[in-house]
């Protein structure tokens, strides 16, 4: 059973407070938005899997949590990619270049991916591609194999060009990826219900279960499932992972106060070696086991 942490099991002092400069505010269709800002403690830091806190506005006490999408250490920046949903998020998208955001990060238990034989299937929905595109990125750097398979219901906030590389079990009208991606040599496919060209005509975890039985039973039992986006999709992937027997970690999207684990608002229910816990999706997650969520069972 694997161990979740608890953030006393953590070292202390992990968490920083910055007044992150912002350096590039693009918006895109479907009230998306990426954020470029200038944090470099948290740039330098960061996870992927984690996010930070950001005060949207002066005039807004409580914050909002945003995964994290990228981190650069060297430029001491990072990139944040969040949809304009409730007021908080709308304010957040008016801020311009130049503004300074109150921050807090980085925050919460990252992705695991430390074990290079293993092939590593990345299935972010909406808001949950960022955290996919950092685990990309990190396991692109440290050479590990992995696949990236994203799925929105909008139009992507990225640029897209038909991919080079071949996978087994995908449709031939599956061609499109994301440019970054491919160019890095990152295979990836996209999906949508939407109707978009170039997609997987389908919800994601469909996409990465047609993948994933087309393999043969040597090749498919090295891989591990990483996800995040809205409650119904960690569900269907977690059920792809049963099917599989494969071993598979959920990235939880919850509402938060404080994000730092004091105000106990975001628990989440798990089974620990027969034992039933409350855990902290801010810092104990948000990456869980999907095996000791009895949600996703």
């Amino acid at each position: 059973m694997p161990k979740v942490q608890s953030v006393a099991d953590h070292t202390r002092n992990t968490i920083f407070e910055e007044q992150a400069k912002i350096l590039a505010h693009i918006s895109h269709p479907g009230d998306q938005f990426i954020m470029r800002v200038h944090a470099p403690k948290t740039a330098t830091h960061a996870k992927p899997g984690q996010f930070v806190h950001l005060r949207v506005s002066p005039e807004r006490a409580l914050r909002r949590p945003i995964s994290i999408m990228l981190s650069n250490p060297e430029k001491g920046t990072i990139d944040l990619l969040y949809k304009a949903i409730g007021a908080g998020t709308h304010l957040l998208s008016e801020r311009k270049v130049g503004d300074h955001l109150a921050m807090l990060g980085p925050i919460g238990t990252a992705f695991d991916l430390s074990d290079t034989a293993k092939r590593y299937i990345l299935i972010g929905g909406g808001v949950g591609i960022p955290p996919m595109i950092f685990a990309a990125d990190q396991l692109s750097n440290q050479k590990s194999d992995c696949i990236v398979f994203a799925g929105s219901e909008v139009a992507f906030p990225f640029a897209l060009k038909p991919s080079s590389t071949i996978l087994p079990g995908i449709a031939g009208n599956a061609i499109l990826s994301i440019t970054s991606l491919e160019e890095r040599g990152i295979a990836c496919r996209l999906a949508s219900n939407a109707g978009l060209y170039g997609c997987y005509d389908g919800h994601v975890p469909n996409l990465a279960r047609d993948y994933l039985a087309a393999l043969d039973a040597q090749e498919r039992q090295r891989c591990v499932l990483l996800s995040c986006g809205p409650h119904a999709m960690l569900h269907a992937v977690a059920r792809v992972g049963r099917e599989f027997d494969l071993p598979t970690y959920l990235s939880l999207e919850e509402h938060m106060a404080c994000a730092i684990g004091g105000c106990a608002g975001c628990v989440v229910k798990t089974q620990e070696n027969g034992i039933e816990k409350y855990r902290r999706v801010c810092v104990d997650g948000p990456v869980f086991p999907a095996d000791i969520l009895p949600e996703f069972a």
